[in-house]
């Protein structure tokens, strides 16, 4: 989707991605065409039969799908053709963001593999449905890319762990019964939503209350071009009518186009404490007037902890030997310095054997197994940088308490001291 957020209609992107509604005004109260919503599950056979149903009654003049440019392409098998940025993925927060989405992305499709449905194949049928009726096709979602980004930024570091802990079994196809034919009954729905909300507040309000004013506003638009029925999923059905009858309420959609803004997170919080402890550690080496030998005995334990650790992430991931080779040399001295990260230096390296391409992508969005993850160049890679990272960080913590017992230091005293 472009940055200013507005709908586009398929046959416009396909054409180079022309904005069509950046001319049209909101419309005012009560000048507005009929717009109709269809909840549906995004892996229910059901969901797709209902969504024909409704648009052969209908006959609207405008189907809207709750897609963006993105993930239109991945559901239709589009293939990116831009280059690789391995150096530009690997930077900062984005690998662990990248995983996160591949993760969602993956947990759907094994449930809707279980099930017998390919995840979208309602929004599939939606289009090739409106095509038939003659109606015009629009994406009215927010970039996936923004709503990921921002969705990961509203959570705190526990909520993001409680996430990643959730989907390890999901990927295994373990955890708790769903009944799909339920997941449309708005009762059902209110619940979840309701939950949802109970554990991390601002993140539901991104990933739902968001897209529901961002999809509801490019409704109101193409309210003005003719009846326009809308396909969503159920979860957004009710936010989507509370905004269409008081779109007043609706935020500035610059303001729900663009990333969230970067603050101080609880990672660079707790790498900027790792660092301080690092400091704190050397001045209590040095204060206690240990001798020489110790001093070795100290550089070789931070030296091998941090790298067995790190290499070890490397191995958990399956990364090439070199790769795991590269995280044990380089650990010690990236954890000394926060503009450096071990993770980095080993995806280069795995990059480098495995030569991922833009082609990963694609093979990303199909993948339906763990092991077909894996077989994946470029998943690889970014597992690799994330857990050889992970593992210094361990490296870093356990390698200082370490050297604080050889010390005669008491680790527990120096921290309260800290705190």
């Amino acid at each position: 989707m472009e940055a200013n957020g507005e709908a586009i209609y398929l046959e416009e992107m396909d054409s180079g991605g022309a904005r069509w509604a950046e001319d049209l005004p909101m419309p005012p109260e009560g000048e507005r065409g009929e717009i109709v919503i269809v909840g549906t599950a995004h892996v229910s056979e059901k969901s797709v039969q209902e969504v024909r149903r409704a648009i052969e009654e209908l006959r609207p003049d405008v189907v809207a799908v709750e897609l963006c440019q993105g993930r239109y392409r991945a559901l239709t098998g589009q293939e990116d053709t831009g280059e690789l940025e391995i150096k530009e993925i690997l930077k900062g927060g984005k690998l662990y963001l990248l995983l996160v989405q591949w993760f969602l992305a993956y947990v759907q499709k094994k449930i809707g593999s279980d099930l017998g449905v390919k995840p979208g194949s309602e929004m599939i049928a939606a289009i090739e449905a409106a095509e038939a009726a003659g109606a015009r096709v629009a994406l009215v979602d927010r970039d996936i890319a923004v709503t990921i980004q921002r969705f990961w930024s509203s959570m705190s570091f526990l909520e993001k762990a409680k996430l990643v802990l959730s989907m390890i079994p999901a990927a295994f196809g373990k955890g708790e019964e769903i009944d799909i034919d339920k997941v449309t009954e708005e009762d059902v729905v209110s619940a979840i939503i309701d939950e949802f909300r109970e554990v991390s507040p601002r993140a539901a309000q991104v990933l739902i209350d968001e897209r529901d004013a961002y999809i509801a506003r490019n409704l109101l638009r193409l309210g003005r071009t003719g009846r326009v029925l809308a396909v969503v999923g159920a979860g957004h059905r009710e936010g989507i009518k509370r905004y269409l009858d008081h779109p007043e309420k609706i935020p500035p959609m610059e303001e729900m186009a663009r990333p969230a803004k970067k603050r101080v997170s609880a990672p660079k919080l707790f790498g900027g404490l790792l660092m301080l402890l690092v400091l704190v550690t050397i001045a209590a080496v040095l204060i206690a007037g240990i001798d020489s030998y110790k001093i070795v005995s100290a550089l070789k334990i931070w030296f091998l902890v941090n790298g067995a650790l790190s290499a070890a992430g490397v191995v958990l991931a399956r990364g090439h030997p070199l790769s795991a080779l590269t995280a044990f040399l380089i650990a010690w001295l990236t954890s000394l310095n926060p503009l450096m990260a071990a993770g980095w230096f080993a995806g280069i390296v795995e990059a480098w054997k495995r030569k991922p391409t833009m082609a990963d992508t694609k093979k990303l969005a199909e993948a339906e197994t763990f092991k077909e993850l894996m077989a994946i160049p470029l998943f690889r890679v970014i597992l690799v940088a994330a857990l050889a990272n992970v593992g210094s960080m361990a490296g870093t913590i356990l390698g200082a308490y370490l050297i604080l017992r050889m010390s005669g230091v008491s680790p527990e005293d120096l921290v309260g001291g800290i705190l």
